[in-house]
């Protein structure tokens, strides 16, 4: 191989790296509202919101509500302000990208 094909395969592979490591991070992050969103957004029951499927936006302004204190809630204005805006734009993409509950 040459070196601008050997510099190509590499970039490649560091790129999808990246993005496997952002899925990962968004993924450990996404694990701390399973306790009461459900496994990946899936939440069970009436009481508490699905986040599965709901768009990104939706839920980068809903955290925004709850970390400026807008919204009132028993513990999420709490666990908003544990986020960083990056976080939370993570957060919102992987719970977009989840297939909603049936």
């Amino acid at each position: 191989m040459n070196r601008r094909a050997i510099g190509i395969a590499l970039a490649l592979a560091v790129s999808a790296s990246c993005a496997h490591a952002k899925d990962l991070s968004a993924r450990n992050l996404a694990a701390t509202c399973s306790n009461c969103h459900g496994t990946d957004g899936r939440a069970l029951g009436d009481t508490l919101k699905p986040l599965a499927g709901m768009p990104a936006d939706r839920i980068v302004t809903a955290m925004a509500a709850f970390k400026s204190g807008a919204q009132p809630a028993t513990v999420m204005h709490q666990i908003a302000k544990g986020f960083s805006d990056e976080q939370i734009g993570a957060l919102a993409a992987y719970f977009a990208a989840q297939p909603a509950a049936k």
